[in-house]
């Protein structure tokens, strides 16, 4: 008895691998559809983290810039950082704590240095505050100082501060730290108290 070549084999005999082959290609759709989801929610939950930091680092920059503008920065730094900063971002409220580098709620003065007499510009409204004696309080009518006067150190001095916010989302937990130095020129009675020499 001959047989029939196999190309010839009756579609009976074809239905279990054809079964086979499908229910083996379902499983690698649904394989892939799983893993298509997973990337995609675990890019967006990548996507919104990153929103949540800038949201945070946006909010931790105001507040310094907000200290910073503050009359009271230079003047009573415990109590400009007593309490958190509210900013709010995008709609969302965050809360800023301001701190030194040791962790004390205020910003830190690390460094001040007397301007001299000599170093400010009669013409200059900014310098003016900061002169001890101008001409004109002694009864000299010239706009130029004497000598005598432009030696010694002025009222005010040149501070570097060092200002470091921290920001901790409520939802997310994120935490963000912003450290920024800042130069202001203030009275050196200020100075002596917020800073060393």
């Amino acid at each position: 008895m001959t047989r029939a070549p196999s190309s010839f084999r009756s579609p009976r005999g074809q239905r279990g691998v054809t079964l086979i082959i499908a229910l083996v290609m379902l499983v690698a759709l649904a394989m892939l559809g799983i893993w298509a989801y997973n990337g995609s929610t675990t890019n967006t939950r990548i996507v919104g983290n990153m929103q949540v930091r800038q949201e945070s680092m946006d909010a931790a920059q105001a507040a310094l810039e907000t200290t910073i503008s503050s009359a009271l920065f230079t003047t009573a730094p415990a109590a400009v950082a007593a309490s958190a900063v509210d900013v709010q971002v995008n709609g969302v409220n965050y809360a800023v704590w301001l701190k030194d580098k040791d962790g004390n709620k205020k910003p830190a003065c690390y460094r001040s240095k007397p301007i001299k007499q000599k170093e400010l510009n009669v013409d200059l409204a900014a310098d003016k505050p900061c002169m001890k004696d101008t001409p004109k309080d002694l009864g000299i009518e010239s706009e130029v100082a004497p000598t005598s006067i432009t030696t010694g150190d002025s009222m005010c001095s040149e501070t570097e501060w060092n200002v470091y916010a921290e920001v901790t989302d409520a939802q997310t937990g994120a935490f963000v730290a912003v450290n920024q130095g800042v130069g202001a020129r203030v009275l050196t009675t200020d100075a002596e108290n917020a800073c060393p020499i």
